[in-house]
């Protein structure tokens, strides 16, 4: 049986130390895996991509530090991987859209992917804030999702900004043989 869109698969989370190893965990991952496309990205000669994988990874950095500042004078607990109440599978922000990464992608699909991302952690904070039976968490949460609410709307513009600079895709020269 699947969690309901409400509920989480462990149940609501609790207390603010609680919520913020979450923030805390979102933010590292999501820092951790951009960077992992960052590199992968400079091996395959597409700079540009690799650029814009690093600052969003520069960001979810930034992202953390400011919840280990909200988190100061907490003992924030050690969860275990499986013990994250995430609504969807992983982190909510870790879904890179796989079938979407590509050596030769583009900056906007980068964008589009950092959107999604975003998404989902917005929806994670604002289910929060709805979920949980503790005030104070609900009150954080429900600013972090503002917070996230105004990171989408920077990504969409971003997009659109991208969009109208975007030259053709670069045609791949040696692609992969695929048997079929």
């Amino acid at each position: 049986m699947s969690p309901s869109p409400i509920q989480g698969p462990q149940g609501p989370i609790e207390s603010v130390a609680e919520f913020l190893a979450h923030a805390l965990e979102l933010e590292h991952e999501s820092a951790e895996r951009y960077l992992e496309l960052a590199q992968s990205m400079e091996l395959h000669h597409n700079a540009q991509v690799a650029t814009l994988f690093r600052q969003l990874a520069e960001m979810s950095l930034a992202h953390a530090q400011e919840v280990q500042d909200r988190a100061a004078g907490l003992t924030l607990p050690q969860i275990p991987p499986w013990g994250f109440k995430w609504r969807c599978p992983g982190s909510p922000e870790v879904d890179c859209g796989h079938s979407k990464i590509s050596y030769l992608m583009t900056s906007v699909e980068v964008l589009e992917i950092a959107l999604l991302n975003e998404t989902r952690s917005r929806d994670f904070y604002a289910w929060v804030a709805v979920d949980s039976p503790d005030h104070e968490v609900r009150a954080l949460a429900t600013a972090m999702a503002a917070e996230e609410e105004g990171h989408v709307s920077l990504l969409d513009a971003w997009i659109n900004e991208e969009a109208r600079h975007l030259s053709q895709p670069t045609e791949d020269l040696d692609p992969p043989n695929v048997l079929g």
